[in-house]
């Protein structure tokens, strides 16, 4: 790739450690034939091969695979039935996850399917085990590529929209930005193909009912997509502490536009992804615990460190892997509270005892740390 001017003001994206996209159908699929458009398919995989080379990760919330499937199935002229769009989606997720493996591959990266459901982000448990999978790709290297799981997925537990699921996956992973690539550069006071004089928006710093007023209506016929889920995404997003972007990515190379400082729309969070985490632990969740550390322990979780097995002295409370614990010394003074790793049954087995004999008295290597300090909030 031939090298780019930077912008005299840097975009807010390229401050972003992680950076998931969204990918809608209109973009990445002809509907007239049910192909993948390559070319904007690799222009797009150039951008995301540049954005690796700066430091950041990135994941991919794409749209995709029904568009793809129902040419295959001769599905198309008509509103698909729920089990016509499962057909659908199990036909063309292959094709869809093929098309990102080729684009990406020639850059050397790898392509990682990840499929989700609506429990698999807000059921406690299967929220955990997503989030350890999509991180451990990233460290890993790999670039994860998410779709809503529509093969199994009943309408009552279906997000029916790629817009609010991205919005729950950077929720999830902690994401610092949020990009909705769509057929628009923004949010405006109204529908500018209907009011000339509507006013583009750059940015947003709270989502207001003024705000939420301005993307009007879902068209009729329509039970997902436009401006309505985009700000229902804005609004989980920035209370997850991260930035997003509504942005049109119809040109190749959209990616590398917004980095370049297109035009577009900004959500800014008052605060940022790991204050906002440390925020829901600290006051959304009731502690079903209590882990009691030595004094040794004690000193280093006030110096920022994790809390290890070694320094737990005794576990109360009947809790599992994800719950919240209350963090007390050995005189009853309440330290802090945090996400456990293990659950009390587990916890109980490897108190007093190294990290690195968690494997042989469990049986399976989990995190070495009891609870991590991103997931520790210590009382002040």
């Amino acid at each position: 790739m031939t090298a780019r001017a930077r912008p005299a003001t840097a975009s807010p994206l390229l401050a972003a450690r992680r950076v998931v996209l969204k990918i809608g159908s209109a973009l990445l699929v002809d509907d007239a034939t049910g192909e993948v458009r390559r070319g904007w398919l690799d222009a797009l995989a150039d951008d995301i091969a540049e954005a690796r080379g700066r430091g950041q990760e990135v994941l991919i919330v794409s749209s995709g695979a029904i568009a793809v499937g129902r040419h295959h199935l001769n599905l198309h002229g008509r509103t698909l039935k729920l089990e016509e769009k499962q057909a659908a989606a199990a036909t063309g997720q292959s094709r869809l996850t093929h098309a990102y493996q080729e684009a990406l591959a020639r850059h050397g990266i790898t392509v990682a399917q990840v499929l989700l459901t609506f429990d698999d982000t807000e059921e406690r448990r299967r929220h955990l085990n997503a989030r350890g999978t999509l991180s451990e790709l990233l460290r890993l290297g790999a670039v994860p590529v998410i779709n809503e799981n529509d093969t199994v997925a009943t309408e009552e537990i279906r997000y029916g929209d790629n817009d609010r699921l991205a919005a729950r996956v950077a929720q999830m992973t902690s994401a610092d930005a949020l990009i909705l690539f769509s057929d628009i550069d923004g949010l405006y006071t109204a529908d500018p193909r209907k009011d000339k004089g509507a006013r583009h928006l750059p940015e947003i710093g709270e989502m207001t009912a003024a705000i939420e007023a301005m993307a009007g209506k879902a068209p009729p016929g329509y039970s997902s997509g436009g401006m309505v889920t985009k700000l229902a995404a804005a609004r989980i997003a920035m209370a997850a502490g991260c930035r997003m972007a509504i942005a049109d990515g119809r040109a190749a190379h959209p990616l590398q536009a917004l980095a370049d400082g297109a035009r577009c729309t900004w959500f800014v969070p008052p605060t940022s992804p790991p204050q906002a985490r440390k925020g829901w632990i600290a006051g959304s969740l009731r502690a079903s615990g209590t882990l009691v550390v030595d004094d040794g322990a004690a000193a280093a979780l006030g110096k920022g460190k994790s809390l290890l097995p070694a320094g737990v002295v005794r576990v109360t409370g009947d809790f599992e892997r994800g719950d919240a614990v209350a963090v007390e010394n050995r005189q009853g003074k309440r330290l802090g509270r945090g996400l456990v790793a293990y659950s009390s049954q587990d916890c109980q087995r490897i108190i007093g005892h190294k990290s690195g004999e968690i494997a042989a008295i469990l049986g399976y290597r989990g995190r070495d740390e009891m609870i991590h300090r991103d997931d520790l909030v210590l009382d002040l």
